[in-house]
């Protein structure tokens, strides 16, 4: 008798026990649905901006100061924004941004010595404020063994997903002498962001109304798109993940003429040797399956989003706001998250879906 009670005491306790156990199960399953879903949830802004103090041209405390170049045109604004990282928080916070891809105007296709300070602040805002900002590799894409160690580096050490580089910078992205670039950005898994030139080639036709900035800019991501394209990189290098910013430089509104010159025959063009190029696809075959856009650079427009994506994909477009130049107060920000929310599926796209195109597993 006493046995069959003691037995029963046992099974009730392992009953019991394993109850407990099936619960917490239960728990930690709901707990990594809830996580999984969060993590599809979340959006990324992934171009954002990042001057470290020690590489303001101007006093870091002097308020807003442009720049010009030797043309006279404008190229730069520093402000106290560009170095406020508890004010990009903030403003996050309240836009529902949850995280940051930073880069920094003064590494991009700069001497090795500002993208290696960009670089290490970069690494450090990331370990300063955990799981809130990614940082991007600076490296002038021409700088040999040097930058190509420090691409090295800025993936195998810092654990960067991508690199940044300028539409132009004393030369064009399809020059052959960047092949080597492309190779390594491929060889180490690096997708390549391609900025708008802070100072552009041929400004002298820039040289009145802040003309370079407003649209000049935006003209040199045109055709950085055409020449990326044209000029076979993305047929050599298959496996190369290409961000241009911008939308592309609103690449949407002139993509009727740039299909139409596609036809080399009609516009007489076929056997130049620079002008009569064409890749392996049709144009919008890389639109639509190896080029990935911004929704950076109107200045927090949703207009110009919606009306890019009557030609350009959803699927193919990643949310950016170009944060904290072009678009600086925190209620204009969360304007913007919003407006990008009401173009409904393709919002949705744009803001969570779409991060993958970019950086795996998020």
């Amino acid at each position: 008798m006493k046995e069959e009670k003691s037995e029963h005491i046992q099974e009730n306790f392992i009953i019991s026990i394993l109850s407990d156990l099936i619960g917490v199960k239960y728990l930690i399953i709901r707990y990594i649905k809830r996580f999984r879903k969060r993590k599809k949830k979340m959006i990324i802004d992934f171009q954002h901006h990042y001057t470290p103090k020690e590489l303001f041209k101007a006093d870091p405390e002097a308020g807003n100061k442009t720049y010009y170049d030797e043309n006279g045109v404008p190229s730069y604004s520093f402000h106290s924004l560009l170095y406020d990282l508890d004010e990009h928080i903030k403003m996050m916070d309240e836009a529902g941004i949850d995280v940051a891809v930073l880069s920094c105007a003064e590494g991009m296709c700069g001497p090795i010595e500002k993208c290696q300070i960009a670089n290490d602040r970069i690494y450090e805002a990331t370990k300063n404020y955990p799981g809130r900002f990614i940082g991007t590799a600076h490296a002038h894409p021409l700088g040999g063994k040097e930058s190509f160690k420090e691409l090295d580096r800025c993936k195998n050490e810092l654990g960067y997903p991508g690199v940044v580089i300028t539409s132009e910078f004393d030369g064009n992205l399809d020059d052959p002498a960047l092949d080597p670039f492309w190779g390594k950005a491929q060889e180490l898994g690096l997708y390549v962001f391609i900025h708008p030139a802070l100072k552009l080639d041929h400004g002298a036709q820039y040289d009145a109304y802040d003309l370079a900035r407003s649209v000049g800019r935006e003209f040199s991501l045109v055709q950085a798109v055409i020449r990326l394209i044209n000029g076979g990189i993305l047929d050599r290098y298959p496996d190369l993940v290409i961000q241009i910013a911008h939308l592309g430089g609103g690449i949407a509104s002139v993509l009727g003429r740039i299909r139409s010159y596609q036809d080399k025959i009609f516009w007489g063009t076929k056997d130049n040797e620079k002008h009569g190029n064409l890749p392996v696809y049709d144009f919008d075959h890389y639109l639509r399956n190896r080029l990935v856009f911004d929704t950076a650079g109107f200045c927090g427009d949703v207009r110009s989003v919606e009306t890019s994506l009557i030609e350009l994909s959803p699927d193919r477009v990643v949310f950016a706001t170009d944060y904290p130049q072009e678009i600086r107060e925190r209620d204009k920000v969360k304007g913007f998250v919003d407006g990008i929310r009401n173009l409904k599926d393709a919002g949705k796209k744009i803001l969570q879906k779409n991060n993958n195109l970019l950086i795996s597993g998020v």
